[in-house]
């Protein structure tokens, strides 16, 4: 089958939901290095990337015998008052050393990501505090309008006007209303994380929540459903409910770790057989259908005439140098949706 029978078989509905952790941003920058050079830090070693280690070393041994592990690091700083300054300088650094990070010119990962999924039905959810995702919407935008994107724990990009509850970058003034978008609030890993008290993270939450209940495909990238965030997962699974109620709903995992650790983190989530699971972007069902993932998928179990094409795929190539090529690549699919759109209105 040719691509084009792919690029024209358009459903205007079922959500696809992408999850980001840590390891999505990773992969990003192993492709295409941040712009000036720096290093996307991990929760293992933020303390030596961020500039962390005087800080650190000034604190009492029991704190720095957890210096690799800025999870429990933070919540015991967290739960002692006399440590309050250093609590505050290190929010501060790790603020700062995020918001410096950038895109290099050519496309990346998060390129090819906001490219694959469509406006109004599909869904980005990320807990990473680095502004790639959001540089990668940004940079798209003359090209495309982008699925809807949550920060589930904060984002050094994103600003929040508390008087509407509109979002804008963070530290700028909104060209509608002239107000302020005030920098939101890192949720940093802190043994209990608190996702209702502070307005802007529970009211993405509460939208992530919709958009999982609606979802036919779930993509986690990166993502390790850490034993820690216990709230977390909680939310996501009350959102998503029993595996035996998602019989007709597709788990993916993009992820370096082994298959078998990765169902056991998740196996609260998947009805049987009911997943995918590759180690590399490229290999997902966002790269070999993109802005068809879920238009794949029924076609894997209900045939409908042409199918052939939706197991070869329509992948998306990975070499390309500029943001324009891709976007030309991009151009039928998008083409094809709005006439899609046309005929249905």
């Amino acid at each position: 089958m040719k691509r084009q029978d792919e690029i024209e078989k358009v459903y205007g509905n079922k959500t696809h939901v992408v999850l980001l952790g840590a390891g999505a941003s990773y992969a990003s920058t192993l492709r295409n290095p941040e712009k000036n050079g720096k290093k996307l830090p991990l929760m293992k070693n933020i303390v030596d990337i961020v500039g962390l280690t005087d800080i650190v070393n000034g604190l009492p041994i029991e704190y720095k015998e957890l210096k690799d592990d800025f999870e429990k690091l933070y919540s015991k700083i967290c739960c002692n008052e006399k440590f309050n300054e250093e609590k505050k300088i290190i929010e501060e650094k790790i603020y700062e050393y995020f918001d410096s990070l950038d895109l290099p010119d050519e496309p990346t990962i998060y390129d090819y990501l906001i490219l694959s999924l469509r406006k109004y039905k599909d869904t980005i959810a990320t807990f990473n505090w680095d502004p790639f995702l959001y540089k990668a919407y940004h940079r798209n935008m003359p090209f495309v309008e982008s699925p809807a994107i949550l920060f589930l724990h904060g984002n050094v990009s994103i600003g929040l006007d508390k008087n509407s509850g509109e979002t804008g970058p963070a530290g700028m003034y909104s060209k509608k209303t002239n107000a302020y978008f005030e920098p939101t609030k890192l949720l940093y890993p802190i043994d209990k994380k608190d996702y209702s008290s502070d307005d802007y993270i529970k009211n993405v939450w509460k939208l992530l929540s919709k958009k999982l209940k609606e979802a036919k495909r779930v993509t986690v990238f990166g993502y390790s459903a850490p034993v820690s965030d216990v709230e977390a997962i909680d939310l996501l699974s009350n959102a998503w409910g029993k595996p035996e109620d998602r019989t007709d709903e597709q788990f993916e995992f993009i992820d370096v770790r082994s298959e078998d650790d990765i169902i056991k983190s998740w196996k609260r989530f998947i009805f049987e057989s009911h997943y995918d699971y590759c180690d590399n972007y490229f290999k997902s069902s966002l790269a070999l259908h993109p802005r068809r993932s879920v238009e794949n998928y029924y076609h894997r179990f209900f045939p409908f005439s042409p199918s052939e094409m939706f197991q070869k795929g329509n992948k998306v190539p990975k070499n390309f140098s500029t943001l324009e090529e891709l976007w030309e690549w991009h151009r039928p699919l998008i083409e094809a949706e709005n006439k899609f759109m046309l005929e249905q209105s």
